[in-house]
């Protein structure tokens, strides 16, 4: 995705500036929302990665999450 950015930025003003200065400056507004667009796809969890489970370390947040997800539950008051 980088190497097309590069190739879009350098192309549109070495070579197609010559021809339409709107048309190179599409290509750079092209090549400018590539990189953000290569972070978010590169940093996207998958259906499997399921980090929102994993424990706090505070037992009594666990215990509370664990509850409310259906995990465990609610304990009866008598």
């Amino acid at each position: 995705m980088m190497g097309a950015c590069l190739v879009l930025f350098v192309g549109a003003w070495a070579v197609v500036r010559l021809f339409s200065t709107p048309a190179a400056i599409a290509m750079c507004v092209v090549a400018m929302v590539i990189p953000p667009v290569a972070a978010v796809v590169a940093n996207r969890r998958g259906p499997e990665d399921r980090w929102w489970d994993d424990p706090s370390g505070d037992p009594k947040s666990d215990e509370w999450w664990d509850e409310l997800d259906g995990k465990r539950k609610p304990p009866h008051d008598r």
